[in-house]
């Protein structure tokens, strides 16, 4: 039998192997094909992925199970902003795992609060609600909004509106494709939630317009469109959302899931106009890439809406979830990650800007939240697997989009590296 002291070197070497150990790629006993042809068999066909099966990743670098290594462009859609197997995250998660992973909000855990405590004074919030996923991070903004509208403004019951911005995303449950335009999203899974309404998105207008609506409790929109194909607003959208907001006792719900965390050059996408939302949606990169994490923040006249009993998560806010995303925030500052993204996605539009039109029509983006439109003459599936073969992996969205978002830590010499890849692969089509 393990004695305490053993356990606890265990859990010592454990960590001193996460921290230091550099695995060469190796190649795997399973091909790609075996791979592909598995996951068709056994697996839901509710995914198409890009041909490539990957056993390994460390910093902006993958491999796959024939330890062919290529440039992550994707980042797991801004999940990896910190970059593949970072040692401090593996370091928080192994050591937290060795001591309590799970409670339930049955009972108060020692990690908790602390989280709490460090996330909401980084934010400036009052309150922080955790969850786990970026669409459960949404359906807890719709939430919160809906209560406060009919415990502040005074909405009649089951009358409060939330509105959206057309081509939004924020995920697939039955809320989320409720609130979409896209007919691959809600086609089929009807009926929808009421209560949704979609205006155009940069468009002041119509946003003022739809707030004249007494019932409208909240305006939930994405500083910088990431699914629709990382679509820019005019400069000082944000800025007349949070005054139009203010101006009509509406909330405004910033889903920064994708846009947060230093990805756009900025801790968050709202800090280039300085405005501050309601309520403020984060996911994907608070879990470092490791552990699903998820927050909602907000003051003490939204957050306290909710009563105990009226949302939850077993798995929200747990020690584990907690701790990985302490050492994930804190990465993001000691490595001065935002200022990284932000030089580096300089560096790669001007150089993606002299690509033949008659390929790339436009190059858009903010930070290293990038994408290129194909022209018509060209189809993005067939580039991307293009760029597959010259090893760097990206994505295609909406038939003609390649979004390029490589993990905030690479370097120049990475960068330069990566766009001959992109440039070689252009010029050959």
């Amino acid at each position: 039998m393990l004695t305490k002291l053993s356990t606890r070197g265990i859990a010592t070497r454990l960590t001193q192997v996460a921290q230091k150990a550099q695995p060469k790629p190796q190649q795997s006993t399973i091909s790609s094909e075996s791979v592909f042809a598995r996951e068709h068999k056994y697996g839901a066909h509710n995914y198409h992925p890009l041909p490539a099966a990957l056993s390994r990743g460390e910093g902006v670098h993958v491999w796959d199970v024939e330890g062919k290594r290529y440039f992550d462009y994707l980042s797991a859609y801004s999940a990896v902003n910190q970059g593949h197997s970072h040692p401090k995250i593996i370091k928080a998660l192994v050591e937290q795992a060795h001591k309590l992973s799970l409670t339930s909000r049955a009972f108060y855990s020692d990690v908790l609060g602390e989280y709490e405590e460090y996330i909401t004074k980084l934010f400036g919030f009052d309150k922080v609600l955790p969850m786990n996923t970026g669409v459960e991070g949404g359906e807890t903004a719709c939430k919160l909004a809906r209560k406060w509208g009919y415990l502040r403004k005074q909405i009649p019951k089951n009358q409060a509106k939330i509105i959206f911005a057309r081509n939004n995303f924020w995920g697939r449950t039955l809320s989320a494709i409720s609130a979409s335009n896209d007919p691959t999203s809600y086609e089929g899974f009807g009926p929808f939630m009421p209560g949704f309404d979609l205006i155009d998105y940069d468009n002041v207008t119509a946003l003022e317009q739809a707030l004249q609506d007494p019932n409208v409790c909240a305006f939930m929109v994405e500083p910088i469109q990431g699914e629709a194909g990382v679509v820019v607003p005019q400069d000082g959208y944000l800025r007349q959302v949070r005054e139009l907001c203010s101006k009509h006792n509406v909330l405004w719900i910033a889903d920064e899931v994708q846009t947060g965390l230093a990805r756009t050059g900025r801790m968050l996408a709202v800090d280039y106009e300085q405005v501050k939302p309601d309520i403020l949606i984060l996911g994907k990169a608070l879990s470092g890439g490791m552990y699903p994490v998820s927050a909602v923040l907000c003051n003490d006249e939204v957050m306290l809406c909710i009563k105990p009993g009226e949302h939850g998560s077993t798995y929200g806010g747990n020690p584990l979830g907690c701790k990985v995303a302490m050492a994930a925030l804190e990465v993001l500052q000691e490595e001065k990650l935002a200022e990284n993204a932000f030089k580096m996605g300089e560096l790669l539009r001007s150089e993606l800007a002299t690509l033949p039109k008659d390929v790339v029509s436009t190059v858009r983006g903010k930070g290293l939240l990038n994408a290129i439109v194909i022209s018509s003459k060209h189809d993005a599936w067939d580039v991307c697997l293009r760029l597959k073969e010259n090893g760097l992996l990206a994505k295609p969205t909406h038939g003609d989009i390649i979004r390029f978002a490589p993990p905030l830590v690479i370097n120049e010499e990475q960068m330069l590296e990566s766009v001959d890849i992109i440039k070689k692969t252009i010029l050959s089509m």
